[in-house]
């Protein structure tokens, strides 16, 4: 049974961390193709080692660029993708990040029709396999698989709650319990998007100097590092 002393830590923790990375990437996330996309996209620019703030300017210039879908990401062409990446900043990995976004792509066109709810169906409920037919797509590791599933599970419910262990370093980093279930119980009970409060006890355990950080995502101090 949670604590009172526990649900205050949890507004603390919202107040200090409480944005999602889809929100801070201005991706209105819904269960449609184009914002399921440009969150896997998000995730697969994330899991690179690079700060996250220069991964979300650049799944925003990706956006910005047209690239919202798999075909329009597909027929941008190499150079127009490493352009796009440049302009978010995404110089260090731009160039096999292009061709991977390209590969990507192509293998959700084929197998998906660019549509990720495909996925979802053919994941049928079972998170081992839609953890599997994420780790298909080119670039996406298992920390990119994370972080798209931690993201998605407020508007897929079957995968909420979804608490890895990034997330668990920051309930433990806050004084929040660390059994899975309390902590799901935590959310519901103060009401709590599933994605928002994983988001939030991973941007806790990506603070190193344990700062206060405001709702646009960065800390007083500047960016935190990505591989969330």
């Amino acid at each position: 049974m949670p604590r009172t002393s526990d649900r205050e830590a949890v507004r603390d923790l919202l107040d200090a961390y409480g944005r999602t990375y889809a929100d801070e990437a201005r991706i209105p996330l819904r269960n449609t193709p184009q914002p399921l996309y440009q969150l896997l996209v998000l995730a697969c620019l994330l899991s690179a080692r690079i700060s996250s703030g220069i991964a979300v300017a650049s799944s925003r210039a990706l956006s910005e660029a047209g690239f919202r879908s798999p075909r329009r990401m597909a027929d941008a062409g190499w150079q127009r993708r490493v352009d796009a990446l440049g302009v978010g900043g995404y110089r260090r990995y731009d160039e096999r990040t292009s061709t991977q976004l390209g590969r990507g792509a192509e293998l959700l066109l084929e197998k998906y029709h660019g549509d990720l709810r495909r996925l979802r169906e053919a994941a049928d409920g079972d998170i081992g396999t839609m953890r599997s037919l994420l780790r298909e797509v080119p670039g996406l590791g298992p920390v990119g698989v994370d972080i798209f599933l931690r993201e998605v599970q407020g508007i897929w419910p079957e995968v909420a709650p979804y608490l890895d262990e990034k997330t668990l370093q920051g309930a433990r980093k806050r004084g929040l319990p660390t059994r899975t279930e309390v902590l799901a119980e935590l959310a519901g009970d103060t009401g709590t998007d599933p994605a928002l409060f994983a988001a939030a006890m991973v941007r806790a355990a990506l603070d190193k100097g344990g700062r206060k950080t405001g709702k646009d995502g960065k800390g007083k101090s500047g960016t935190s590092r990505s591989r969330s």
